[in-house]
């Protein structure tokens, strides 16, 4: 296996434009990146294949994978998501490889959290390597703009070195390899999913809220893809670029201009970190790069979670939060 993946790095080969590079990239049309996975007739392909529209109802949610496994690249999508009540509700666009590697997978997601009426989508970001589903590495944030009015891009960045999830080419997470990940940093071949299913369990405040079917279907619409990375062949295991890796040409880091628009947004619009959850790690991850001003926000939101306040402290915080949101919800 490592002889496999040296022999990737070695002649893979990434384009990447610094700055617009979403913008300037070449999109393909679905039927030619992609395929159905799962949903029936819950996947409508429309304007010659430029867009998909994958829905949820009660019967069943929908999906499509790739028809190639990547390593590394840019890959991106333009994304408009149900609108109305949608709790429970999770559209999902990510990267995976857990059909080829079951027990040791790697994944680079972004997941949409539907809501109550009133309230808005959240996004969720994530990344597992060599199966290290026991460490969580979730962030959760709000938006700037309404994800239901209009198309919005969302990229994923993927290189050896590091990790960073875009919206509107607007970095919102960078994620570097540190010798402590070791293989929970991704690193073998992955294959792009867009999925819509019900996530009734977990994705709204923890599963209190459930999906609705009687605001179904709820549609979820994609366009604009760009899969702009190097393929693998499934069978063989073996690269099918053939142009010598150039580090040159593949962004090492966010650009001054690009890092003051990435710590505005968390400083905005960050409602979760897994960096600076007290209840989960005693030690922050070796990945992880503490930022004051996000630590005192996320501590004002959260201070049991993020502070180390007291149980019984932050109880009245809950019930008061919760009051709130049963009231939204009616």
């Amino acid at each position: 296996m490592v002889n496999f993946l040296l022999e990737i790095f070695i002649f893979c080969y990434v384009v990447v434009l610094v700055s617009g590079f979403s913008e300037n990239l070449e999109t393909s049309s679905f039927n030619e990146g992609y395929s159905q996975l799962f949903g029936h007739d819950n996947l409508m392909v429309i304007q010659d294949g430029k867009s998909v529209h994958i829905s949820l109802d009660e019967r069943t949610g929908a999906g499509f994978v790739s028809q190639d496994l990547y390593l590394h690249g840019l890959f991106s999508a333009s994304i408009k998501l149900p609108e109305d009540y949608t709790a429970g509700v999770v559209v999902a666009f990510y990267m995976s490889n857990g059909d080829m590697f079951e027990k040791n997978h790697d994944e680079i997601d972004f997941e949409f959290l539907g809501n109550i009426r009133a309230k808005n989508w959240r996004i969720q970001t994530n990344i597992y390597g060599n199966g290290s589903t026991n460490v969580g590495r979730e962030e959760r944030y709000g938006l700037w703009f309404d994800p239901t009015e209009d198309f919005h891009t969302y990229t994923i960045l993927w290189t050896d070195s590091h990790i960073i999830f875009y919206v509107d080419n607007v970095p919102i997470r960078e994620i570097k390899r540190t010798q402590a990940m070791s293989e929970d940093f991704p690193s073998k071949p992955m294959s792009l999913y867009g999925t819509i299913w019900d996530g009734s369990s977990w994705a709204t405040n923890g599963g209190k809220y459930k999906v609705n079917y009687k605001y179904a279907p709820y549609v979820a619409k994609f366009s604009d893809f760009v899969l702009h990375g190097c393929g693998v062949d499934p069978i063989e295991l073996s690269p099918k670029c053939d142009i010598v890796l150039d580090s040159a040409s593949i962004p090492t880091r966010i650009s001054p201009d690009q890092r003051r628009k990435m710590e505005r947004f968390r400083n905005k619009y960050l409602q979760y970190s897994y960096c600076y959850d007290r209840t989960r790690y005693n030690v922050p991850q070796s990945e992880c790069v503490i930022d004051p001003k996000e630590a005192n926000r996320l501590r004002g939101f959260d201070p049991m979670t993020f502070g180390g306040v007291p149980r019984h402290q932050n109880k009245r915080h809950h019930q008061r939060q919760s009051r709130r949101e049963d009231t939204s919800a009616k």
